[in-house]
């Protein structure tokens, strides 16, 4: 029986039989596992198994993309043939190009300390129900209590013309939970999201239990003692989550080469920063947004990308200027420059577009203790509840859910419903000082027709923000 490589270099080879210039073909395999808990009560178990071959060839100047989940030589040579096909229907006055990358032939997988596979899903559920349990036991009202715990375990392989051959193994662990509080007929929301590169360990590196108390014990707080936010012009202390949408929404995503050249333009929309945007002042000096896909453990961490690029820290901003953008190898001989690793897919059966992996505000030496220190009246924003952006990435609003007043450098009491309505460059511009407590969530990063929502993190350190309206 032929193995999976076996498959892909079958394919890469007749794909250039039939005239293809260049061709690559990714087999993937996930084996996944979900469940949702409703209020201490067990919804829903998923668990599936998926695998299949996908095949991209470039045929003059014209790409064709094609899949099948048969793993036959005889329908792997019949999803060459539609590509082929596809890719000569779709000829064009400007012919596509790859900037060139070296061949790579590699071998990586994400160690696990304790597999995912061999924990059994009734240790999974208890180990949420424990976390539930310990929630009603502080005694809130608390009547929706969602939970939802995720597993991903992905195997590629990986060939192209050129020469380059990769497999890969990455174990994916994520939990989702969304919270209603009540107090006094007022209520309050949250939900949070953690992801994991690795095995059954990242449970406990989240240490979701006290995440969970802790947001709840701040929620009814917010509820017993909250008052109206301030409103005017005045100083921002914003938490890693604040700062990591941010950096996600009004960083990573105009920095897509894709929407940057306007491809995305009908789907996830376009950027404000042009194709010759690089240098453009965007915020202050002491602003880096880094995209960086080799961190460990975070849930977007890879060593090469689905083009077989290999991947490494992006800067997207560097001293408040737009520093590159997030390429893949199309889009970079557009621009006349190199893929940086850019390129994924959410599996085999769509072809591997520009994305982010793990976007964030790079961290620098401030505690949080002395960015509040600064401010003599204003808000330290902990966390939001809802944001909002256009579909160029300019015009953004961001509403908090725990947030505190601040006078004199000092926290007093919550406040609510605290909204910073302002545009990309003038949030980024306000950032005056930036601290060192980087931290990150998950996310679901939504691009492309049809849809890829594709593993995502994003986070940074507290940010100080001087003198911006807030509402």
């Amino acid at each position: 029986m032929d193995t999976e490589m076996d498959l892909v270099d079958f394919a890469v080879d007749y794909a250039r039989k039939k005239g293809a210039s260049y061709a690559e073909a990714r087999h993937e395999e996930q084996e996944q596992e979900n469940f949702i808990l409703k209020n201490g009560v067990l919804d829903a178990l998923y668990v599936g198994h998926d695998r299949g071959i996908g095949v991209r060839v470039l045929v003059d100047g014209a790409l064709g993309f094609a899949a099948t989940n048969s793993r036959t030589k005889t329908d792997v040579r019949a999803i060459v043939d539609d590509a082929v096909k596809v890719a000569k229907a779709s000829r064009r006055k400007t012919k596509i190009t790859f900037a060139h990358e070296d061949a790579i032939e590699m071998n990586w997988s994400v160690p696990e300390q304790r597999k995912l596979a061999d924990v059994p899903v009734e240790e999974k559920i208890a180990e949420i129900q424990s976390v539930d349990r310990d929630l009603m036991a502080l005694g809130f009202k608390i009547p929706a209590r969602y939970f939802q715990l995720s597993d991903n375990r992905i195997v590629k392989h990986f060939a192209n013309s050129e020469g380059s051959r990769i497999r890969s193994y990455s174990p994916r662990l994520r939990t989702f939970y969304f919270l209603t509080l009540v107090e006094d007929g007022e209520s309050e929301q949250t939900y949070r999201n953690y992801g994991w590169s690795g095995g059954w360990e990242g449970i406990q590196a989240w240490d979701l239990g006290k995440r969970v108390l802790d947001e709840a014990r701040s929620m009814h707080r917010s509820l017993a003692e909250g008052k109206k936010s301030p409103e005017g012009k005045m100083d921002l202390v914003a938490g890693p989550q604040v700062a990591g949408i941010a950096s996600h929404e009004s960083c990573g995503h105009p920095t897509e080469a894709d929407r940057v050249l306007g491809r995305e333009a009908s789907q996830a929309g376009k950027s404000f920063i042009p194709p010759d945007g690089l240098g453009m002042r965007v915020g202050s000096d002491v602003v880096n947004v880094v995209d960086d896909p080799t961190i460990q453990n975070a849930i977007a961490y890879y060593v090469t990308d689905d083009e077989g690029v290999k991947a490494r820290r992006r800067y997207l901003y560097k001293e408040g200027r737009v520093s590159e953008f997030l390429q893949n190898r199309e889009t970079a001989a557009v621009l006349h420059t190199r893929s940086n690793g850019a390129s994924r897919a959410v599996n085999y059966n769509v072809e591997a577009i520009v994305r982010m992996a793990n976007t964030f505000v790079e961290p620098k030496d401030y505690s949080v203790d002395e960015l509040l220190e600064g401010v003599k009246f204003g808000v330290y924003m902990k966390s939001f509840m809802e944001w909002n952006i256009d579909d160029k990435r300019y015009n953004a609003k961001y509403a908090g859910r725990e947030a505190y007043l601040v006078e004199n450098g000092e926290v007093k009491h919550p406040v609510r419903n605290t909204v910073i309505e302002l545009t990309t460059p003038a949030f980024w511009s306000a950032v005056d000082a930036v601290g060192n407590d980087l931290e990150f969530e998950a996310g679901f990063c939504g691009k492309s027709d049809p849809g890829q929502a594709l593993d995502a993190s994003l986070g940074g350190p507290t940010i100080r923000l001087r003198n911006v309206y807030l509402r």
